[in-house]
């Protein structure tokens, strides 16, 4: 067993380090912040605690595994995991809204008929039976497994079993999201329903392929998870099963360069001079930044996946509230814009826009941990914003986000605004951007660098590289290095 060099301390990066540690590895972290979790950070002022990152958790089964490969002490000995139910709460356009049972097919299309009118839950329950298909055909190699060598499989391959549509004499099948919402679901209500999810990550429902549908079906299937404390104590929970592992962290060391040696990754250089060496180096950064630091790009030139679509970010505005929280609130609102043509140009476009183009989430959890007693509550509000946008737009998500909380605005202490800028400084991204998961189809656009590299002994992790963004695949990518590192390139993921 060698010595291994993880630059970041970002979950996937300690996903990789912890399981590396367990095979045998000497594992020593450099972290260029003061602190673990990248994206996972926590903001606390006055008794009030909100996480600036990811505020819930998919696939929990992901870091169950994690800690039952690492050691005898189970997740759930660790964190408190609560599923949220409803699992949503839906403001439309046109005010009409829907509570959404968490994982229940038959709740969720029950719902839907109630709030939306007879046949809309039997369409949606529809449509997740054909996500169910796009799931499973996608489920190992855009998970599981190392990306494929011949990855352009996957890219020209939509796996979602899209229904026939005929219109002028002419057979049809959706081959993008927004396609499946109108000319599958066919209401701008479930539509709006099925494109947050793409959103959400700054994908463009109009070109983002229909294999898309496996980012609801994944919350509909697995279910929407809290850590009590917010998310930030499972990035403790991974800091410290890393720590019992012997792992090392260096906080607030910057890596400057990647040392090679014999054509190989050989160590590190950091940005006081000193010199780490290794036998291999794991790299939990934005591809930018791994790239000045090699000097050359360490995509494989020859079948490279081509550049991703997502050039998003987020704005977040966290809010202490005098009051407390209403009995029987949901956890999760989305509040849907009021005009999806301004909200996809605000995005996408040129025009910032306003207001009415805005679809905003509203997180209020029952935590008594992150408020300072039981007269006041903490919300946190997030919209999907250009990456490098420095527009304060915290005005505006209040706005909308008083379509949902009535009398929101009279109930502010004070106010914390997260923006892009906050991001990168977190992560290192350029533009504060977010990535997405990896998708099929769509020529490639949404898949993600395989995570080894062209520098033998180099490999990437967390959400810049396969299998992308979201703290699932973050964990899922630290297993996958870890397979390639203990096991070597005939590694092919869990069985």
């Amino acid at each position: 067993m060698g010595q291994v060099v993880v630059i970041g301390a970002g979950m996937g990066a300690m996903a990789a380090a912890a399981r590396l540690a367990v095979a045998g590895h000497r594992v020593a972290v450099y972290e260029r912040t003061e602190t673990y979790g990248g994206a996972v950070r926590r903001f606390e002022r006055d008794g009030f605690g909100f996480d600036t990152g990811p505020g819930l958790l998919t696939l929990p089964a992901v870091y169950r595994d994690l800690f039952l490969k690492t050691g005898k002490e189970p997740l759930e000995s660790v964190v408190e995991l609560v599923q949220v139910d409803p699992s949503s709460r839906h403001v439309f356009a046109d005010d009409s809204e829907v509570s959404l049972p968490n994982a229940s097919r038959a709740g969720v299309v029950t719902a839907l008929d109630e709030a939306l009118g007879q046949g809309a839950g039997a369409r949606w329950g529809d449509f997740l039976v054909r996500a169910r298909e796009a799931w499973d055909r996608t489920r190992r190699p855009l998970l599981e497994e190392p990306l494929w060598p011949d990855w352009s499989v996957l890219a020209e391959r939509e796996p979602y079993p899209s229904v026939p549509h005929k219109k002028l004499l002419r057979t049809r099948r959706a081959g993008t999201l927004a396609e499946v919402g109108a000319w599958e679901l066919r209401d701008d209500r479930l539509t709006a329903l099925l494109e947050s999810h793409a959103l959400a990550y700054g994908l463009d429902p109009r070109v983002t392929p229909a294999s898309a549908s496996v980012l609801p079906y994944m919350e509909h299937a697995f279910g929407t998870w809290y850590v009590r404390g917010g998310i930030r104590e499972l990035a403790r929970a991974v800091y410290d099963r890393c720590v019992a592992r012997r792992v090392e962290f260096h906080f607030g060391a910057e890596v400057t360069g990647v040392l090679e040696k014999d054509g190989r990754a050989a160590g590190v250089e950091l940005s006081d001079g000193a010199v780490a060496e290794a036998d291999f180096v794991v790299a939990g950064v934005a591809p930018a930044v791994l790239d000045r630091a090699v000097q050359r790009p360490t995509v494989r030139a020859e079948g490279a996946v081509p550049a991703g679509r997502t050039a998003a970010s987020r704005l977040t505005v966290l809010l202490a509230l005098r009051g407390a929280r209403p009995e029987g609130a949901a956890h999760r609102t989305v509040v849907h814009a009021r005009d999806r043509a301004t909200e996809l140009e605000r995005l996408f476009g040129a025009d910032p826009g306003a207001a009415t183009g805005l679809t905003v989430t509203v997180l209020r959890p029952d935590d008594p941990a992150l408020v300072p007693d039981a007269g006041h509550e903490a919300i946190t509000l997030t919209a999907a914003v250009p990456a490098h946008s420095a527009q304060d737009r915290a005005e505006d998500m209040i706005t909308v986000a008083e379509r949902a909380l009535p009398g929101l605005r009279d109930r502010i202490l004070w106010r914390e605004v997260r923006t892009p800028a906050d991001i990168t400084e977190a992560t290192g991204a350029e533009g504060g951007a977010v990535p997405a998961p990896a998708l099929a189809a769509g020529d490639g656009a949404l898949l993600h660098p395989a995570n080894d590299t062209a520098v033998p002994g180099l490999f990437t992790v967390g959400g810049w590289s396969h299998p992308g963004g979201g703290l699932p695949h973050a964990g899922m990518s630290g297993a996958l290095v870890a397979g390639l590192i203990v096991e070597g390139p005939e590694f092919r993921g869990s069985q």
